[in-house]
């Protein structure tokens, strides 16, 4: 098992969101990957910091105008005047409007929503999420057995920012990049098909966005049902892709209150169609916001329900990348990493047939 970081995820520092309504204090915070690093230490799991592999991946999924906007869009931001706030964000949504009249119009353009602030140090964090990311992926395609490779079996990156809401040229819901989608689509130059199965508490609407008329990346996502719940606009079960896409696009939305044997008869649904689908490398999206007690659950999965999801993942015997994603009940993410690690390497493995 190798474990990936990169210490400039922890620059990030979101000061407010605006959300149904209100502005509120962030829950993707610093102290969220601090929590997660205690965890491989607490195992005694070595973690690797992530070398650089460059922006040409990023570019082959986002548009260039909006990787721009990430980049700048803080130095442009203050430029302006002294009324200006201190991070960038907009209640202004017009993603076609013309971007070179000014940073409140590449505002609109590209923030999809009021979650997603970019502050003095975000564009270092972001950047350094996928690049984290992607060392997981040039893993394998560095790899020349990668089926016999138990090194590269199992991979976690822990990325922060999240990035599964991210669009193609639009940040909301904490997320930036999209870095399950950055991988596939880098895995692609080696591997024929990538499955990319996300069990965060909300829908990717990103990575469905991104290959929702393709056939050579299967999406399916366990999520809580997005009926006046983010991302609110995506997710439901009669969304399937188009197209050569039509079929590869699974959602299982939960219903509100799911307990844990209801999130794991989805998750089981979700592994079939992933089996039937025979991908030659997993994503693993995995949201720790599916906790009974996070802030942000609309179902009820326990510390050991973590282990019980890796031993499942682990039984589709194939290269897995885990992103590790959501979570917002701080004081439990230790806890709940060392859980799902503890599926990794535990011997009993459990039989998805």
């Amino acid at each position: 098992m190798k474990i990936y970081n990169h210490e400039n995820q922890m620059l990030h520092h979101p000061q407010s969101y605006f959300s149904r309504g209100k502005m509120r204090q962030p829950q993707e915070k610093p102290e969220r990957l601090t929590e997660l690093l205690k965890a491989p230490e607490a195992l005694n799991l070595k973690i690797m910091m992530a070398d650089e592999i460059g922006i040409a991946p990023i570019l082959a999924v986002h548009d260039l105008g909006y990787v721009n906007f990430l980049k700048n869009a803080y130095s442009e931001w203050i430029a302006v005047d002294e009324d200006m706030g201190e991070e960038v964000q907009t209640t202004i949504y017009m993603p076609n409007n013309n971007d070179g009249l000014g940073i409140l119009a590449k505002a609109a353009k590209y923030q999809a929503d009021g979650s997603a602030p970019i502050g003095e140090h975000s564009w270092t964090s972001i950047y350094w999420s996928a690049q984290t990311a992607l060392n997981a992926a040039e893993a394998l395609l560095n790899d020349a057995d990668h089926q016999n490779s138990n090194e590269n079996k199992v991979q976690i990156c822990l990325t922060r920012p999240a990035g599964h809401h991210a669009r193609k040229s639009a940040a909301g819901g904490f997320c930036y990049l999209n870095n399950a989608a950055i991988i596939a689509e880098h895995l692609r130059q080696k591997f024929q098909k990538i499955a990319i199965i996300d069990t965060d508490m909300h829908h990717g609407q990103g990575i469905q966005e991104l290959f929702y008329d393709r056939n050579d990346v299967l999406y399916t996502s366990v999520h809580g049902s997005p009926i006046n719940f983010y991302p609110v606009v995506a997710g439901h079960e009669h969304e399937r892709g188009v197209g050569a896409g039509y079929g590869y696009n699974i959602n299982f939305p939960m219903p509100h209150g799911t307990d844990e044997s209801g999130f794991f008869h989805y998750v089981d649904q979700s592994i079939d169609a992933l089996k039937l689908f025979d991908p030659d490398v997993i994503v693993h999206v995995l949201g720790f916001d599916v906790y009974k007690d996070d802030p942000q659950a609309k179902c009820h999965v326990s510390t050991e329900g973590f282990k019980i999801l890796a031993e499942k993942i682990q039984a589709i015997n194939k290269p897995v990348i885990v992103l590790v994603e959501g979570g917002y009940c701080i004081e439990k993410l230790n806890e709940n990493l060392q859980a799902f690690l503890s599926g990794f390497t535990a011997e009993r493995t459990i039989d998805n047939d």
